[in-house]
């Protein structure tokens, strides 16, 4: 049975409450589509070099491709760093150059990694084990790191007048830094957002100011992903979900990001990353035992 509107405004709340949120969306997503049944193999198209598309194909890609919603929300709510961006090119703000440089230095890795190992992670990695697997793992992760902030901020307590460190005053190293974290992120459920954060507390962005560069880093990596994909499986995915349903999609998925994202920031100023981490052991528990035990 093809997808129906009811599900093309689950997978949209979905994509657009977890997509920045430290909790996975590709894992909720992979879930998400096996609970909805959309991981047959029935093909329903082809992609742009001619391979048959099954339905779990065109799904895996259709929400890729509603991605563009919750990047539309974050670039609508942080659009005063991306101007930021525009008057660096424009000469006007130096802090704005050093911005950019820091998005592309910590974009490259995974970008590399991605393309190298492509073809092996949709084959082994796109699973509910796997994704079990990797919750766990990036929950312990979580933990430590938190654990890690807070022993630093003990012996360093920052003072009043200093300025906070943002993602513009990051060194080239530490960028990078974040870049090759970020490509654990590429085992589906691990997270592009968590690792993203949890490597900004390595080197000395406090919880907000790491979670607003890794929004920041989300959007040419999750829009670069969203055209790939499109210009690849993008018939096969009107055939499976029509336009009607894409475009429910995007709204849902722009809607569900903003109120995330507000409330991610909202949330860590006060709890950090740990409620997050005890959520993903959770998660990964039931799943070993719905899919896997």
């Amino acid at each position: 049975m093809l997808p129906n509107a009811t599900d093309s405004v689950i997978l949209g709340l979905v994509e657009g409450i977890t997509e920045f949120l430290p909790i996975s969306s590709t894992g909720h997503l992979i879930i998400t589509t096996h609970l909805l049944g959309l991981d047959g193999d029935t093909v329903v198209g082809n992609d742009r070099k001619g391979r048959p598309m099954t339905l779990k194909d065109a799904a895996d890609t259709y929400t890729v491709i509603i991605q563009v919603g919750a990047i539309a929300a974050v670039a609508l709510i942080y659009w005063s760093q991306l101007s930021r961006i525009l008057a660096g090119l424009a000469g006007k703000d130096p802090a704005g150059i050093r911005l950019l440089r820091n998005i592309i230095l910590a974009c490259i890795p995974p970008v590399i990694t991605a393309l190298a190992f492509k073809s092996f992670i949709k084959a082994k990695l796109f699973s509910v084990p796997t994704v079990a697997g990797a919750l766990l793992a990036g929950a312990l992760l979580m933990l430590f790191a938190e654990w890690w902030r807070r022993r630093s901020e003990a012996q360093a307590p920052a003072t009043a007048s200093a300025p906070e460190f943002t993602g513009a005053d990051l060194t080239p190293l530490q960028a990078l830094t974040i870049g090759f974290v970020q490509c654990l992120a590429l085992w589906p459920g691990m997270s592009r957002s968590m690792t993203a954060m949890v490597a900004g507390y390595f080197v000395g962005l406090r919880p907000v100011r790491a979670a607003e560069f890794s929004f920041l880093l989300g959007l040419p990596l999750l829009g670069a992903a969203a055209v790939k994909d499109s210009l690849d499986g993008g018939s096969a995915v009107i055939n499976a979900f029509g336009w009607f349903n894409i475009i429910i999609g995007l709204i849902i998925a722009f809607a569900s990001a903003a109120v995330a994202v507000r409330f991610l920031i909202s949330f860590l100023n006060k709890h950090g990353l740990t409620s997050f981490a005890w959520y993903r052991m959770a998660l990964a528990v039931v799943l070993g035992f719905l899919f896997i035990f």
